[in-house]
């Protein structure tokens, strides 16, 4: 009882607002609005092919308001993101990849950006995943070298020469013949999530399937638009 009192009391000192939109939340809403709930861009059709991985689903696609969500969650320290953005990952991932994983991990960040932030927001997101699936994520990859954000890159091949060696195995024993889940917050050219996927399959993985929050559309890709990766 005394804890429902203390959440009800701090909704009213702080009102709970649109994981989205940012607008307050009626009683009825829980983490987004109805406005939002019925307008988000939404790209459950999306399928993404990588050299590395067999597929890639998104449940979004990185624009307008939830393109300004997940930079808050990126940038702004906005990590109870983690919350709405686990339940809409973990119901693509139901829906598109069921039975084709063995363990979920994530897209680490380098030491040096990890202090930067202070969190790992793609691991926030993946074990917020994980939760919503009833399974538990595994630290399997760690980043050995801080390069360049590929936001700025722009070109495909570009990204893929940024990211190439930057990703290690933590412990290749753990992973061999099975098949992962590879988490990120957001996919445009797949480079990131191709490198990855590149090393767990070099340390004896079965296989990559990945999910991302959000997909770059694909026409702003083929046009060389800068997006965030």
């Amino acid at each position: 009882m005394a804890r429902g009192f203390f959440s009800g009391l701090l909704d009213i000192i702080f009102p709970p607002r649109c994981t989205f939109c940012r607008k307050f939340l009626k009683n009825s809403e829980r983490h987004i609005c109805g406005n939002c709930e019925k307008s988000l861009p939404y790209a459950d059709k999306e399928e993404i092919k990588g050299d590395f991985f067999t597929l890639c689903v998104a449940p979004l696609y990185y624009k307008g308001n939830v393109r300004d969500s997940i930079l808050r969650f990126k940038f702004k320290n906005a990590t109870n993101y983690a919350t709405c953005y686990g339940r809409m990952l973990s119901e693509c991932i139901a829906k598109s990849l069921s039975g084709q994983y063995d363990y979920i991990t994530w897209v680490p960040l380098s030491k040096k950006r990890l202090k930067k932030r202070g969190y790992d927001q793609a691991m926030l997101l993946a074990m917020a995943t994980a939760l919503e699936l009833g399974e538990v994520a595994l630290e399997l990859l760690k980043k050995t070298i801080d390069i360049p954000a590929q936001s700025g890159l722009g070109a495909r091949e570009k990204r893929k020469a940024n990211v190439s060696g930057a990703y290690e195995v933590i412990d290749p024993e753990l992973i061999r013949d099975k098949r992962i889940l590879l988490i990120d917050d957001i996919v445009t050219t797949g480079s990131t999530l191709s490198e990855c996927a590149r090393m767990l399959l070099m340390a004896g993985a079965e296989s990559v399937v990945c999910a991302a929050l959000a997909a770059a559309e694909r026409d702003k890709i083929n046009k060389g638009v800068p997006l965030a990766d």
